[in-house]
């Protein structure tokens, strides 16, 4: 089944349709491993309408537990290059029509390459910080995974963030 997407139109930023969601899981939508209140009915309400794939480390080893009621793709990554890793697999999408949330160091060339590409890349500190590249190769930095998806729902706040 093909989900509608997300159609924004940001005045001198451009016109984009979002259809999928790539989110680092570790300091991003979570704090100390546990999914941050209230980011699981967000991510459902999301999930109607995008796809939504967690690619994360996995620092605490909670992201299955967390996430296994919710309707996400769950990618784990293990070993070496884990920011290498995220980068392959943002090559595999289009990530023009891509969302990417990050917070972390091995966050920063999935963020650079979707704004390179036209996508929408947001650094997000969910209370376990924000490295500096990771917010420096991004459109937006904001505070909080709610806040984060809510930018997503109630589309106005990243029209007036982005908008020129």
């Amino acid at each position: 089944m093909t989900k509608a997407g997300i159609s924004l139109d940001i005045p001198g930023f451009g016109s984009r349709h979002i259809t999928t969601i790539l989110t680092d899981y570790t300091g991003t939508l979570s704090c100390g491993g546990q999914l941050s209140a209230g980011v699981g009915e967000l991510l459902c309400k999301l999930a109607e309408c995008v796809d939504i794939q967690v690619i994360t480390a996995d620092t605490y080893g909670f992201v299955e537990n967390e996430l296994k009621s919710l309707p996400v793709t769950i990618r784990r990554l293990t070993g070496d290059d884990i920011e290498g890793q995220k980068q392959a697999h943002g090559n595999r999408v289009n990530l023009q029509h891509c969302v990417v949330l990050g917070n972390g160091n091995n966050d920063r060339l999935l963020l650079k390459a979707t704004k390179e590409a036209g996508g929408i890349a947001i650094a997000v500190d969910n209370g376990e910080g924000c490295a500096t590249d990771a917010f420096l190769n991004s459109n937006v930095f904001i505070a909080g995974a709610m806040n984060a998806l809510k930018l997503l729902l109630v589309r106005k706040g990243l029209v007036a963030t982005l908008r020129f």
